[in-house]
C-alpha cells in the first residue's frame, strides 16, 4: 500500500493510475510551454508544480520515506508520459527519478536526509571529473561536473569523484551533495535539449560526511551496505540498467509526443507543387505514418523485455547476471534508436512549415537528436557489448 499526497492509503495500482492521470491532463500545459521553456534554457515552474501536484517526484522515492515506492515498469510509465508533453521535461524527470532511486542505495542516515520530506528531487553526474580527500570524518570534494541536467530543479546532487588510497591506488566514488553548498554556472547554450538546464557545477572544498559517500562499484550492483532497505525488496535493480530503462522511457516518450504532433497537423494539409491536395491519402503518408508506428512500438517492446529482467531479479533479491546487463544495454540503445527513427520520419514528411518555432514537432526533433548523442545511449557502442556476450565473450566492460 502506498500514500498519495493527500495522505490517503491505496495500492501501487491505484497510486499508479492517480500520477497518470494527473500527468496526462498537464501533458497540454507541458507542450504548451515548451517554447517558453526552450527560450529561458529552464523549464517553467509550472511544470516543476504540476508534476509534484501529480506525485512524481515521490514515485521513486521508498515506501518507509513516505514515498510511492513504484517499480522499474511504472516509473517507466510515469517518464514517458511526461516526455509525451515535453521531452525536456520528459528527460528531466527521468534523471530527477532515477537519481533519487540511486539516493536510496546510500546509508539510513543519508536516506533520511534526502527523503525526509517524501517528495525530492535528485541529479547526478556519472563523470568522475572531481576529487575527494580523506578527512576526520569525511571528505572534501573538490571540482567541475559539465552536463549536470537537472541540477537548477535539484535539491541534492550525487557526483562522481576520484580518491587517492593510501596505497596509491585509486578508487572512484559518489557523493551526496546538497545543491545548496554547490557553484551553478549558467552556461547552458544549446540547439537540443535546451529546457534542461544542464549547467555546469562546482564544488570548492564542500565536506562531505562519510554516510554520505558510496564506492560505485557497490552502487553499480546495488551492494552498498548499512542500509535497512537491502534485500529482496523488490527495488534493488541492478544501476545503469535501471537508469538505462528510464532513458529509454524517455526516448519512447517523445516519440508519441512527436507522433501525435504529426497527426494533428495532418487533416487538411496538402502536398505541395503537386495535385494532392490531402496528406493523408498519399499512399507514402500511410506508409511512414505506419512504419513510424511500428518503430515505437517495437521501442516499447525491447523496453519491456529489459524491465522484465530486472523486475524478476529485484523480486529474487538478485542482481541481473553480466551477460544480462550487457544485454539491456544493447536493447535499451536500440530501443532508443528505433524511438528517434520514428522522430525523423515523421519530421521529414512534415514539409517546410515544420521548421517554424512555433510547431512543436520540431522541437521534438531536435531533442531527441541531442539526448540520442548521450554517451549511455550511444547505439553502437552498446550494440558492442550486447554482441559480445552474444558470441561468446565477456562484456568487455565494467560499466554495466
Amino acid at each position: 500500500m502506498a500514500r498519495r499526497n493527500d495522505g490517503e492509503t491505496v495500492t501501487d495500482q491505484e497510486a499508479l493510475a492517480s500520477v497518470l492521470d494527473a500527468v496526462r491532463d498537464a501533458v497540454p500545459t507541458l507542450r504548451a510551454n515548451g517554447a517558453e521553456a526552450e527560450e529561458r534554457r529552464w523549464i517553467p515552474e509550472e511544470n516543476i508544480q504540476l508534476l509534484d501536484k501529480a506525485g512524481v517526484f515521490r514515485a521513486a522515492v521508498p515506501r518507509a520515506h513516505g514515498g510511492l515506492d513504484l517499480g522499474v515498469a511504472d516509473q517507466f510509465k510515469v517518464i514517458a508520459e511526461v516526455a509525451r508533453g515535453c521531452p525536456s521535461t520528459g528527460w528531466l524527470t527521468m534523471v530527477w527519478l532515477t537519481s533519487t532511486w540511486c539516493a536510496s542505495l546510500y546509508p539510513d542516515r543519508a536516506q533520511q536526509e534526502v527523503f525526509d520530506s517524501g517528495s525530492t528531487r535528485v541529479s547526478i553526474v556519472f563523470a568522475p571529473t572531481g576529487t575527494l580527500a580523506p578527512v576526520d570524518g569525511g571528505y572534501r570534494l573538490n571540482g567541475t561536473w559539465r552536463y549536470n541536467s537537472g541540477v537548477l530543479g535539484a535539491d541534492w546532487d550525487l557526483l562522481a569523484a576520484m580518491v587517492e588510497r593510501p596505497d596509491g591506488t585509486t578508487e572512484e566514488l559518489v557523493a551526496l551533495v546538497p545543491v545548496s553548498e554547490l557553484e551553478v554556472t549558467d552556461d547552458w547554450h544549446v540547439s537540443a535539449g535546451a529546457a534542461t538546464g544542464s549547467c555546469t557545477t562546482t564544488a570548492e572544498d564542500v565536506f562531505v560526511p562519510a554516510h554520505r559517500v558510496v564506492s560505485l562499484e557497490e552502487a553499480m550492483v546495488s551492494a552498498t551496505g548499512d542500509r535497512a532497505n537491502s534485500g529482496a525488496t523488490g527495488r534493488n535493480y541492478g544501476l545503469l540498467g535501471y537508469v538505462l530503462s528510464g532513458v529509454t522511457a524517455a526516448f519512447t516518450g517523445i516519440a508519441r509526443g512527436a507522433y501525435e504532433l504529426f497527426l494533428e497537423r495532418l487533416p487538411g494539409r496538402g502536398i505541395t507543387y503537386t495535385d494532392w491536395t490531402d496528406q493523408k491519402l498519399h499512399p507514402l503518408t500511410q506508409i511512414q505514418v505506419a512504419t513510424a508506428a511500428n518503430r515505437i512500438d517495437a521501442a516499447e517492446g525491447l523496453a519491456d523485455l529489459c524491465l522484465e529482467v530486472l523486475q524478476t531479479r529485484a523480486d529474487a533479491g538478485e542482481q541481473p547476471t553480466d551477460e544480462e546487463k550487457a544485454v539491456i544495454r544493447g536493447r535499451t540503445a536500440y530501443a532508443a534508436q528505433l524511438a528517434k527513427e520514428a522522430v525523423e520520419l515523421l519530421y521529414g514528411a512534415s514539409g517546410g512549415s515544420v521548421i517554424r518555432r512555433e510547431v512543436a514537432l520540431q522541437r521534438f526533433h531536435r531533442d531527441i537528436q541531442g539526448f540520442s548523442l548521450h554517451a549511455l545511449v550511444q547505439r553502437d557502442a552498446n550494440l558492442e557489448v550486447q554482441g559480445r556476450v552474444l558470441v561468446g565473450m565477456d562484456p568487455g566492460t565494467y560499466f554495466l
